[in-house]
């Protein structure tokens, strides 16, 4: 982000009773123009451990100056090092996990997600925020499509997009099948980014023998995203949950 973005975000965040609202939307606004840095800022401080990484993040949303580009280089910075993350590590027979390492006082999630041989998210997009995708053992896939072409996908629709019907009826829908944008494969210590300006993603583990673990940091948060089917790209809301908080199994999530 440049020091105008800066500057300008500065001038966007009023007075103390707006000021969070007013940040969080112009932080929404960014992913309008902000598309990632491949490698860390020059001369920029670097986070040795998790615990720099968390305190840095802290201070650099605590400040109405929430510089994008420079929350994208801590996560660049941080080297993994799995005796700090491996108490927030759970893993799940069944489907990868999503484990809140920190909330940022709400402004952002930080968390770990681990997958086990196989494990596969369903295409998503990201509620309009920014999502860094930070490798920290093993690797992942990432594939990512375009928007569904038909005119009636809106980003404001409901379960039943395009249907023309209320919400919840069982109807057909008969939309094209998402168009495929890129593969890549994230490395242990590689970093990705995505919003929703940049398309949609799936992200899945290739390995058949081994475990991957991944850092994602999602700012704005949000509870609600939307899922698509690959094959004519219906659109379903769905809740997103975590599987811990902060080291601890949920107990929603306890069988």
């Amino acid at each position: 982000m440049t020091s105008l973005a800066v500057m300008e975000l500065n001038n966007n965040c009023g007075g103390d009773e707006n000021r969070n609202e007013d940040c969080e939307k112009y932080l929404r606004e960014l992913t309008k123009t902000f598309t990632g840095i491949d490698k860390p800022l020059k001369n920029a401080r670097m986070c040795e451990t998790l615990t720099d990484l968390i305190g840095e993040l802290r201070k650099t949303f605590d400040s109405d100056h929430v510089n994008i580009e420079y929350v994208n280089h801590l996560m660049l910075s941080y080297q993994s090092n799995p005796a700090e993350w491996r108490k927030f590590a759970k893993f799940d027979r069944y489907r990868y996990t999503r484990n809140l390492v920190d909330a940022g006082n709400g402004k952002y999630n930080l968390m770990i997600l681990c997958w086990n041989e196989g494990h596969a998210s369903a295409i998503h997009d990201h509620a309009d925020s920014h999502c860094f995708m930070k490798m920290l053992k093993g690797q992942l896939m990432e594939t990512r499509y375009a928007w569904p072409k038909d005119a009636t996908v809106t980003e404001d629709s409901k379960a039943d997009i395009g249907s023309g019907q209320p919400a919840g009826e069982e109807v057909e829908y008969n939309g094209d099948e998402l168009e495929e944008l890129s593969r890549s494969t994230l490395e242990t210590n590689g970093v990705c980014y995505i919003n929703d300006t940049l398309g949609l993603h799936r992200v899945e583990n290739p390995s058949h023998t081994d475990v991957a673990v991944s850092l994602h940091l999602y700012c704005p948060p949000f509870d609600v995203c939307s899922i698509f089917n690959k094959q004519n790209g219906k659109r379903t809301k769905c809740k997103v949950t975590f599987w811990s908080k902060f080291g601890k199994r949920e107990s929603s999530n306890v069988n």
